[in-house]
């Protein structure tokens, strides 16, 4: 079978349907990556797949958006998929529509999506929620296989009747991977200048407000100074919102030593089994993997009592529920934490072992593509 894997950017594509497309290869169908041209699409096509430049756009600007769209439309009708699977808000509207307007000619390429979250669930004015609902019961009416990562998102869109059968698949990350690793503790810890008496708090994520950053650098001043803050990512180019780095910059001066930025990095499961607790104190999220890859490497997970990071963290076992856009609760969590190495290690056990339970990528994987018919 003949499979079109589509995505808006290539950050997600690396990071997000990398090991789906290895385990539809790897069961005998030929996949082709669609997204935007980007330098993170080195991995996928160093590993023989294939990549199709589609110039899409993270906005609503009409033109872009069409542009896209013809860009699509033109694609699948030279390529004649036998499957199209669409995934993130726009590109998957954009993938479901082009490929329902590719059936003619007497071809008809299955259609499936994968929701990581609803625009309409993210805060914002009513008339862009409104118009999210609207495209995503639309889009649902054209949908043959309809997933989504988080369990609430697939009862929303069951409840909105946006797709009967949506369902659930998950997120998922290799536990031989993103495990706890002694070794590795020890020499980043040297390496960052973290002490063994440190509690380390790693945030791993794209630089953007509804992440949480604002929140988390504020709480940060509050936590005993053992307390050490490392941040790591960036802002993607097409990233919309405010500019962080002057809250950033202050944050700097008061906290000196205690924020570490790192940047953009590839040993992610290194710097979270070097760390102590994992913080994500997110707006709105699907099912963040960030969260998957925190818990298999056995940390205890601060993050917000919101969709998604609420049904993979169990309050008081596996971490700690907060509020979201709220500073002192946030402060209150860290520190509970940073003052109680037994707890974090209570915590961080039973968060490896719930994710080896229901998070591991084999299992997410081999579900999704027997959904999809693979």
């Amino acid at each position: 079978m003949k499979v079109a894997q589509v995505v808006n950017v290539d950050f997600a594509l690396r990071h997000f349907l990398l090991p789906l497309m290895r385990g539809a290869r790897e069961r005998g169908h030929e996949v082709v990556g669609l997204c935007a041209e980007g330098p993170l699409l080195d991995l996928p096509r160093a590993e023989g797949f294939r990549i199709i430049p589609v110039p899409m756009a993270r906005s609503l600007n009409p033109v872009a958006q069409w542009r896209a769209f013809r860009a699509l439309l033109d694609i699948f009708r030279a390529e004649e998929f036998d499957l199209v699977h669409g995934h993130m808000p726009i590109s998957g509207l954009l993938a479901r529509a082009a490929a329902r307007v590719a059936r003619g000619r007497g071809r008809r390429p299955r259609i499936a999506y994968t929701c990581h979250g609803y625009l309409f669930n993210q805060p914002g004015p009513w008339w862009r929620r409104a118009l999210s609902l609207g495209l995503e019961f639309a889009a649902g009416r054209i949908t043959d296989t309809y997933l989504t990562v988080s369990a609430e998102e697939a009862a929303d869109a069951r409840r909105l009747r946006i797709h009967a059968r949506a369902t659930a698949v998950g997120n998922g990350r290799d536990p031989a991977l993103f495990r706890p690793d002694a070794e590795a503790r020890a020499a980043l810890r040297a390496e960052l200048g973290a002490r063994p008496e440190d509690c380390v708090v790693i945030a791993v994520s794209r630089l953007v407000r509804h992440k949480g950053f604002p929140e988390l650098l504020a709480a940060m001043p509050a936590t005993p100074p053992n307390c050490v803050l490392w941040v790591v990512g960036e802002r993607l180019a097409s990233d919309h919102g405010a500019d962080l780095e002057p809250l950033f910059a202050a944050a700097g001066a008061a906290l000196g030593p205690r924020l570490r930025r790192l940047g953009y990095r590839t040993d992610v499961a290194r710097l979270l089994a070097a760390a102590d607790v994992f913080a994500l104190p997110s707006h709105f999220e699907g099912l963040p993997m960030s969260i998957v890859e925190a818990m298999l490497c056995g940390l205890p997970v601060v993050t917000t009592d919101i969709r998604g990071p609420r049904e993979m963290v169990l309050p008081g076992e596996t971490g700690l529920l907060v509020p979201p856009a709220t500073v002192e609760p946030l402060a209150t969590a860290l520190r509970s934490l940073a003052e109680d190495p037994a707890r974090r290690a209570r915590m961080g056990e039973a968060s490896r072992a719930r994710a080896l339970a229901h998070y591991t990528e084999a299992e997410v994987v081999g579900r999704t593509l027997d959904l999809l018919g693979l």
